[in-house]
């Protein structure tokens, strides 16, 4: 049986990895929720029951239907707690999405955004029409009609626009000036570091003065940059982004804090522990054991 599972799993990756998405039903295909690579695919699923969502370093609890949109840059973990629990799931790789520069700015969307809003709350009429959705694209994926995958992209599509239209941001606005254009390739530069997944891949760029080099600008056009687009600093946004990592694994994995402070790219644990503390107010330790 464990030969045959290890089978169903490398078949549903390779498939995955083939097409670029996949949708299913969550009662009738429950393990495929666990078994594809988080790093490689977004998410979105609608569910009804009651859980508890780990995302990054926060909780959410919930009860009823929900829209989730789970980013593959950011770590996550679910935890079922209803007796029954039924909806959809669709997963899907950036590269059959075909972002283009309208559809980019949906990924800036709170909905997959580091810090945004993860999780929706549904009502009875938006899960009917959601329901919908999700039923045409498990169809068309089993069907033989040769632009099928055209027409899931259109329904993922349209997914994203209803869910910015029930929850709208005040951030969410692209700009098209240079500052703008520095501003979204920071931090698309910053995000691909994360998840830390080992400790023996550390964070390369940890300072302003790293990710400047690396775009090849001088230290203070990018700072003013930053500045002028987001109202925080580019060291902010650096030592936020790391807090939230080292949260999440403090969460997430059983790695010592010494080996938490090497993947973030600490030399030694002290220095970690003294950062941690001096922006958070509080020891890694200390945070461990409130989790716990």
């Amino acid at each position: 049986m464990q030969n045959r599972n290890i089978r169903s799993v490398s078949a549903f990756n390779n498939e995955l990895k083939l097409k670029g998405f996949n949708v299913f039903q969550i009662e009738s295909d429950g393990n495929a929720t666990r078994i594809y690579s988080r790093k490689d695919f977004y998410k979105i699923c609608l569910t009804t029951g009651k859980s508890i969502v780990h995302y990054a370093d926060r909780s959410f609890e919930t009860d009823g239907t929900v829209l989730f949109f789970g980013n593959p840059h950011i770590p996550y973990s679910w935890e079922t707690l209803s007796t029954k629990y039924v909806g959809y799931t669709c997963l899907f790789s950036a590269e059959f999405l075909q972002l283009s520069e309208r559809s980019e700015s949906l990924q800036q969307s709170p909905l997959f955004k580091i810090g945004g809003t993860p999780i929706l709350n549904i009502t009875n009429s938006q899960r009917e029409f959601l329901n919908t959705l999700f039923q045409k694209m498990v169809e068309e994926q089993e069907s033989d009609y040769v632009h099928k995958a055209d027409l899931v992209r259109n329904y993922i599509h349209l997914i994203l626009h209803e869910a910015i239209k029930m929850q709208p941001s005040a951030n969410y606005y692209q700009h098209t000036n240079a500052a703008s254009r520095i501003t979204q390739v920071f931090l698309e530069l910053l995000e691909r570091q994360f998840p830390v997944e080992s400790t023996e891949n550390p964070l390369r760029l940890k300072t302003p003065q790293d990710f400047a080099t690396n775009l090849a600008i001088h230290v203070n056009h990018l700072n003013r940059s930053i500045k002028e687009i987001t109202g925080k600093t580019t060291s902010t946004h650096i030592s936020e982004r790391i807090i939230t990592e080292a949260k999440a694994l403090l969460h997430h994995t059983d790695w010592s804090i010494a080996e938490i402070a090497y993947a973030l790219g600490f030399e030694y644990p002290t220095y970690f522990n003294n950062y941690f503390k001096r922006i958070t107010g509080t020891a890694p330790s200390s945070t461990r054991a409130a989790i716990v």
